[in-house]
């Protein structure tokens, strides 16, 4: 089944937000959904409601021939997880070389998962260049590129409208048609906001996926380490972020194949409330 990589040129973007509550959404429309975290930061398990303290993981674990299968839980609202796993500078850095040396390591299990017919694989890589990038990128179905409507992100929309976020050549070509971009934290009120999304799409065209507004019930929903996505009643109703997301879920969601029946999941944890 499909993959879709969350990427980015620069951090501090709301990548892993927006990973966490598209995830939500496309599990609410039927989809059976495994979310993987290759950020050493570790943070996707706190939007999806997973402890502080659990500190497991598969991408920590990769030079180990950890099975992802083992390390897999499922989150409160039923979407799958691999989190990054608890690891210092050095641990991260020795997961980088070793899929420098071997990148088998990690193309391997997820040609596993993505030969799961009733599975959609989302990985939120880490911010800039990676080796994990590099490795999920002739896998991926769409590379979703999230910037900020801030002077810095235009300063990367020429790059992209040239179609060339993965450089150029034959293969690279193959790889930059698959870039998307969704532009985040966008204020209508703001000047500068509404120019920068007012030069994307004018740059962008159709490569402009979504853009999601910014809303203080972002982060406050991270506070009480729930994705946006979970709200309900008045506060979703009235969320224009939680609006723009499922706008930009509808889309993603219009390039997948129809949910299959799911079995059972096979999480090694399960997380069913928030703790």
């Amino acid at each position: 089944m499909p993959l879709i990589c969350f990427a980015s040129p620069k951090g501090g973007v709301g990548k892993t937000t927006l990973c966490a509550n598209i995830a939500t959404l496309l599990q609410r429309h039927g989809h059976r959904v495994l979310a993987i975290d290759f950020d050493p930061q570790n943070a996707l398990r706190l939007h999806l409601g997973v402890p502080l303290d659990y500190e497991p993981g598969f991408v920590s674990g990769l030079a180990q021939g950890t099975d992802w299968r083992e390390t897999m839980v499922e989150t409160a609202g039923g979407v799958l997880l691999l989190p990054y796993g608890a690891a210092d500078m050095r641990a991260a850095l020795g997961v980088t070389q070793a899929l420098d040396q071997s990148p088998a390591l990690l193309a391997a299990p997820l040609q596993e998962m993505l030969a799961d017919p009733t599975l959609v694989v989302l990985a939120d890589l880490p911010p800039g260049p990676s080796t994990a990038l590099h490795i999920l990128a002739g896998m991926a179905q769409t590379v979703l590129v999230v910037l900020l409507a801030d002077a810095a992100s235009a300063a990367l929309l020429p790059r992209l409208a040239a179609g060339e976020y993965f450089g150029r050549g034959t293969v690279a070509a193959l790889r930059n048609a698959r870039v998307q971009v969704v532009l985040n934290q966008v204020e209508a009120e703001d000047p500068l906001s509404a120019a920068v999304l007012g030069c994307a799409d004018q740059a962008l065209g159709i490569r402009l996926i979504g853009a999601v507004a910014r809303d203080r019930r972002v982060p406050r929903a991270l506070a009480e380490r729930q994705p946006l996505a979970a709200l309900a009643g008045e506060e979703a109703e009235t969320s224009p972020a939680l609006e723009d997301m499922r706008v930009l879920a509808a889309a993603l969601l219009a390039s997948l194949p129809a949910p299959r029946p799911q079995g059972a999941a096979e999480a090694g944890q399960r997380f069913q409330v928030v703790s």
